[in-house]
């Protein structure tokens, strides 16, 4: 795709593919862990064993289907990338109504099940969409452009998936057994209408935003064996070096909406109205929207690469604040706080893509094919892990915070519970942030070894989009 071919319709119907990939998982990260823990009352160590064996099933899945999708001819007008992605959409959308739909007697395996089955389906997804992007826009300016309405489109997803079922949802959290049921009814309400969006908001993408580069049969033959990709993917020092990094990030993604429903249910007595909730995350995205196009400019004068450690620093001082209030007085300034995360939350999000598309671009200058699903595969299983270490820190500090079981409303110990919930929205937070910046400090793609590696490409047309 030409610079001059790069049109505005171009870049929204692109930007569209963040609906489907993000309105899903934020869906997932915001209500599963509130629905199975406090609405069908899971053991918190029964979820937790259950994450453990789901990392596991990533370990294969993940990195399985990112070799699948670049080992796959093209078929056709069908191309590979986007045949996998219309075989993926439908059965994405249905999963938003099957989360929710739990079988009375056996909730533990339904859950196993379905986390299993939705992990599957997202990822063959999320791998074929991002591989699309460095293989279509191939410039740190195509890709700049682009990526602001990626990311102001995952924006709207985030907001969505946020914001819609706290109105749907009047409470998330029960505070009598009598409302489990009714409770239960509007999570798959709220599933039912994020299908029907998730649909709906993706068909430009698929009609006008898919636009893959044509592969001939020379460049097939280069991608190498699943097992050789495995090895050259987890032996490329600079993708260690940003998948630790990135991982660190989604740690945080994961923790923050996992945890948010409880810390305003108990740090700040917020009872029923659960719209507060949405409306935080809501003005946070936002935030995180309209300040989007101020990180593009410090991306492009100090670099990609410092931007982003930048970004991890803010994003530590943009969390502090929550250890420092507690009751109903503070509320309206949580939801200040909460907000006041989107402009940290931005630079993460616009950051990443870029960096990581650097990233295969190095690749295939040195192999003459570009990798790009095998690498967002293992990517996806490592960064996955980052939800297995979200849980097992929930555990530890539920477990000496009263909730070392199941969920109840009232503890022992209330103090303590606060704490709790402070220390694993800022402590825990604070230090996976640490190590990204620490871990990027030695990442060298950047400056003019990055430069000299564009200026290379440049010499293999065959690896750029037509």
């Amino acid at each position: 795709m030409s610079e001059d071919t790069l049109g505005l319709k171009d870049k929204f119907c692109f930007g569209l593919s963040a609906i489907p990939d993000q309105l899903t998982y934020q869906a997932f990260q915001f209500l599963i862990f509130t629905f199975y823990f406090c609405v069908i009352g899971l053991d918190i160590t029964v979820m937790t064993l259950i994450y453990i064996l789901w990392g596991i099933w990533n370990a294969v899945n993940d990195p399985v289907l990112g070799a699948l999708s670049d080992r796959t001819k093209q078929k056709g007008k069908w191309g590979k990338r986007k045949f996998y992605l219309t075989l993926s959409i439908g059965p994405l959308c249905l999963m938003m109504i099957l989360l929710f739909t739990v079988p009375t007697g056996m909730e533990a395996f339904y859950f196993l099940f379905i986390i299993f089955l939705f992990e599957f389906v997202y990822t063959l997804f999320d791998v074929n969409v991002n591989a699309l992007f460095p293989e279509m826009f191939t410039t740190e300016k195509k890709r700049g452009a682009v990526n602001l309405f990626v990311k102001g489109l995952t924006v709207v997803a985030l907001i969505i998936a946020s914001l819609l079922p706290t109105i749907l949802v009047p409470k998330l959290v029960p505070e009598t057994p009598a409302e489990i049921e009714g409770i239960k009814l509007n999570y798959i309400t709220a599933g039912v209408v994020l299908a029907i969006l998730t649909a709906v908001l993706s068909l430009p993408f698929f009609l006008r935003g898919i636009k893959e580069k044509e592969e001939v049969q020379e460049q097939f033959e280069k991608r190498p064996s699943f097992l050789k990709s495995l090895k050259i993917t987890f032996t490329n020092k600079e993708f260690i070096k940003f998948v630790i990094a990135n991982t660190c990030v989604w740690y945080v993604f994961n923790i923050l909406p996992t945890i948010l429903t409880l810390y305003f249910v108990h740090v700040f007595g917020l009872s029923g109205n659960s719209i507060i909730i949405g409306i935080s995350l809501m003005l946070s995205f936002v935030i995180a929207a309209l300040i989007m196009p101020l990180h593009r400019k410090l991306g492009a004068k100090i670099g990609m690469r410092n931007a982003f450690m930048v970004t991890l620093a803010l994003w530590i001082c943009a969390l502090f604040p929550f250890v420092l209030v507690s009751g109903e007085e503070f509320l309206i300034l949580g939801v200040i706080i909460t907000a006041l995360n989107g402009i940290p939350l931005s630079g993460a999000l616009f950051y990443v893509d870029i960096l990581h598309a650097d990233v295969i671009e190095e690749d295939a200058l040195k192999f003459g094919v570009k990798r790009s699903a095998s690498y967002y595969g293992v990517n996806a299983f490592i960064h996955r892990l980052g939800i297995i270490i979200t849980m097992l820190t929930i555990w530890v500090v539920f477990s000496g915070t009263g909730w070392d079981k199941t969920y109840t409303p009232v503890t022992s110990d209330p103090a303590l519970t606060i704490i709790g919930l402070k220390v694993l929205i800022f402590v825990f937070p604070a230090i996976a942030l640490t190590i990204g910046i620490v871990t990027m400090k030695f990442y060298t793609l950047h400056g003019e070894k990055l430069e000299r590696i564009r200026e290379e490409l440049k010499q293999y047309p065959e690896l750029m989009p037509k």
